[in-house]
């Protein structure tokens, strides 16, 4: 049985957006779909997106949860009209039709949990390498690579690289990287993460250092470019 948050803004049980939910033993939990709700996302196994109406709101939701990391994958409940509209873009794990039964929605909430739980193991810090796209990184070494180069990194800019290549995609205020990498204890501002990031990025090189993506007025990112994901983006041995 998962736990499962359905985002909705159709009042009603969530009968009323995918019948078959209601048929199956899963513990449903129904939050309005608005960007608000990432602010104190409840704790869930998978995030299932109404996207039979409003398409474009919940386009811009389903990227939103993306780019912050939901924490679960996301699947979007459409009608079999509103397909076209999907793309890769979405940054979605699956799609449901409202019309779909309960043995087909069953198994795409376990396959889709299934598959998310899989990804985080090969993400696991307890591993030793990591490999994102064209940047590799040996912890047991304190070493960093980028398509075979060396990288001569300090300390902190490797802990940096290191925790934003754990996450790709997910977008880190700079509070949060401060705490992260520098620890509670660090009296300094947040600007000391503005000049490591700096710093990165030149030793990353103009070739690379989009690798670091900005996100304005929020934070930073490890940018997986459609090249990386052509390469199987994250792997770890």
């Amino acid at each position: 049985m998962a736990r499962v948050l359905l985002l909705t803004n159709t009042l009603g049980a969530s009968a009323e957006v995918l019948p078959s939910l209601a048929l199956l033993q899963h513990q449903v939990k129904i939050v309005p779909a608005e960007a608000s709700v990432l602010i104190d996302v409840p704790e869930a196994d998978i995030l299932l997106l109404d996207a039979r109406r409003d398409i474009p709101a919940a386009k811009n939701l389903a990227k939103l949860l993306h780019t912050t990391g939901s924490g679960a994958p996301v699947v979007v409940i459409t009608t079999e009209g509103g397909l076209s509209a999907l793309s890769a873009e979405w940054g979605i794990a699956d799609v449901i039709l409202d019309t779909a039964g309960p043995a087909e929605v069953d198994a795409r909430i376990r396959i889709a949990i299934g598959e998310y739980a899989a990804q985080l193991a090969e993400n696991d810090p307890g591993s030793g390498e990591i490999r994102t796209g064209e940047v590799s990184i040996d912890e047991n070494s304190y070493t960093a690579r980028i398509k075979g180069r060396a990288l001569d990194l300090t300390f902190k800019e490797f802990e940096l690289l290191k925790f934003l290549a754990q996450h790709p995609g997910r977008v880190f205020t700079r509070a949060q990287l401060l705490q992260e990498i520098w620890g509670y204890d660090y009296f300094g501002g947040t600007r000391t993460v503005d000049v490591h990031i700096r710093r990165l990025r030149s030793k990353l090189g103009p070739e690379h250092e989009a690798i670091i993506g900005t996100v304005r007025n929020v934070g930073y990112r490890f940018t997986v470019t459609s090249a990386m994901k052509d390469a199987q983006v994250t792997e770890r041995i």
